[in-house]
C-alpha cells in the first residue's frame, strides 16, 4: 500500500506516514519501501524461506529479461546491492514476484526516469533471490547462467 493510500484511510498527511513508518523500521518491525508502497512482511514459523546472493551483469535493456527469469521460477528478488566508489554499498529494496510486479517496476523506473542502480557500475550488481525452495532458487540461476547474465565466482 502507497504512503498517499494509507494517509487517506488513517486521515492524516501521507508525512506523517513516512515518519510513522520510518519509526516502526527503527523498531525492527518488518515493514519495508518498495516501487509499489510499503509491504508488512508477516512472519510465520511454518514457513521456511531460502535465500541466495547472486552477482549478476547486464545492460539497462536486459531488466526485464533477468527479473523474468528469475521470477517465472518462483522466486522473488527482494533486493539490488552495487558497490559504489564514493558511497560504498548501496541497496535498495525491489521486492518482485511475479511478471506483473516486474512491469510495475519497470513503469515507475521508465515514468520518473530514474537510472537503476546497476547504471552506476556498468551493469555489475548483486540481488538476493528468495523462495520456498532450494530448486527454484537454483532454477533461476540456471537460465540466468544460459541467457550470459548471472556472473560465476
Amino acid at each position: 500500500m502507497t504512503g498517499s493510500e494509507l494517509a487517506e484511510r488513517a486521515g492524516v498527511s501521507r508525512q506523517v506516514i513516512v515518519q510513522d513508518i520510518s519509526l516502526l523500521k527503527a523498531k525492527n518491525e518488518p515493514v519495508i519501501a518498495t516501487s509499489e508502497g510499503y509491504i508488512f512482511l508477516h512472519s510465520t514459523k511454518n514457513d521456511t524461506l531460502f535465500e541466495k546472493v547472486i552477482v549478476c551483469s547486464h545492460t539497462p535493456e536486459q531488466t526485464k529479461l533477468e527479473l523474468f527469469a528469475i521470477v517465472d521460477h518462483g522466486v522473488t528478488v527482494k533486493d539490488v546491492k552495487i558497490e559504489h566508489p564514493i558511497y560504498g554499498d548501496l541497496s535498495a529494496s525491489v521486492m518482485v514476484s511475479n511478471r506483473n510486479e516486474v512491469e510495475y517496476f519497470l513503469n515507475k523506473v521508465a515514468d520518473t526516469n530514474a537510472p537503476l542502480l546497476s547504471q552506476l557500475t556498468e551493469g555489475i550488481h548483486l540481488h538476493t533471490l528468495q523462495a520456498d525452495s532450494l530448486d527454484k532458487i537454483e532454477g533461476a540461476c540456471h537460465m540466468l547462467e544460459q541467457i550470459g547474465i548471472l556472473v560465476k565466482a
